[in-house]
């Protein structure tokens, strides 16, 4: 593919495996050489043409007979909640939220570990160790933030964002499973917005929203929001 002044990148097609999301699909990805050197610049160009990233790996659907996976970005300034975002919002006033920087914290990799086996039991991820956590959330060359949420202290959820050029990147969310009621993943999504305000950056980039699958219907609900979708290749 080509990328402006960065010349051609070299690119590489994933074998095809079982799809994540839609029952009975294969899935294929474009992965851009592992070995390149990412940076924010390019990085940020990268996800504007749709691309997304786990740990150092910086991919792309390319299923042949599927285009269900469209990335997503809110725009932050216009942003609106709807009623129940609001209520989210208001539910979860009494949490203070900072930032911290990628590292290791014990605390984070047991609130992780705990999601994921009450997420994702029997699905591959239910038993996590540090060295994979490391490998899935963290990236060399990029400025990653850690947006905690806190109760009196205690540690009830964390959110992955990546710095760009024009926005912020969610890479991933994870939260205290016992409390469902308090939607600490949408609530993630509403700090990432308001941190994107705070920095005056216009795009909160969700990754893939994929219309057939229940489980990533929440994305659409942040309003207004851009899709960028395939044989146009520009946001819209």
């Amino acid at each position: 593919m080509t990328s402006g002044s960065e010349g051609r990148l070299r690119c590489f097609l994933t074998l095809p495996q079982e799809c994540g999301y839609l029952q009975g699909q294969e899935s294929v990805s474009l992965v851009v050489d592992p070995a390149l050197r990412m940076d924010r610049r390019l990085y940020s160009r990268l996800v504007s043409r749709g691309f997304r990233r786990s740990g150092n790996h910086v991919y792309r659907p390319h299923c042949a007979a599927c285009s269900a996976c469209v990335p997503l970005r809110v725009d932050a300034a216009a942003f609106a909640p709807n009623r129940s975002q609001r209520r989210v919002w208001r539910r979860n006033a009494d949490l203070e939220t900072s930032i911290s920087e990628p590292v290791c914290d014990p605390a984070h990799f047991e609130l992780y570990a705990r999601y994921l086996s009450a997420r994702h039991a029997g699905g591959g991820m239910d038993d996590p160790t540090p060295e994979g956590y490391r490998d899935f959330l963290f990236a060399d060359g990029l400025e990653t933030l850690f947006l905690e949420q806190r109760l009196a202290g205690r540690l009830l959820g964390v959110a992955v964002l990546d710095v760009l050029d024009d926005g912020l990147s969610a890479v991933y969310s994870f939260f205290d499973p016992a409390q469902a009621r308090r939607s600490l993943g949408v609530y993630a999504i509403l700090q990432g917005i308001a941190e994107c305000r705070r920095r005056e950056l216009p795009w909160l980039y969700l990754g893939y929203w994929i219309e057939a699958c229940p489980r990533m219907n929440y994305k659409a609900r942040f309003r207004p929001h851009q899709l960028y979708r395939e044989g146009h290749w520009e946001w819209a």
